[in-house]
């Protein structure tokens, strides 16, 4: 599995997606995660395994815990990959907004 697709894959787990958008809102710890979500720590350190496998997120230690934030490049990574896709996009419509109307037969 590509990164692209191993990020794209991991955040279609809700659980999973919650915890990322919880820490793309503001750095957190696995307590801090466990308080606003409905899974044991062990399961919020499990998804945060598979959130960093992927790079979507990094650990940084701090005292006896990690504190987790978003990982700016893989998740720079992933919107380059999007962007593809979104700047085919545009040049599509734009391409059908500027052709001209056909004649009516």
């Amino acid at each position: 599995m590509t990164d692209d697709s191993a990020q794209l894959a991991a955040l279609t787990d809700p659980t999973r997606r919650l915890i990322f958008e919880l820490v793309a809102t503001r750095s957190r710890s696995v307590a801090e995660i466990t308080r606003e979500v409905s899974v044991s720590q062990s399961a919020v350190s499990q998804h945060l395994k598979v959130l960093r496998d992927c790079r979507l997120v990094r650990a940084e230690p701090k005292g006896a815990s990690n504190i987790y934030h978003i990982d700016p490049d893989g998740l720079g990574q992933m919107r380059a990959w999007l962007d593809r896709f979104w700047s085919k996009t545009l040049a599509a419509y734009k391409l059908a907004v500027e052709k001209p109307p056909e004649e009516p037969q």
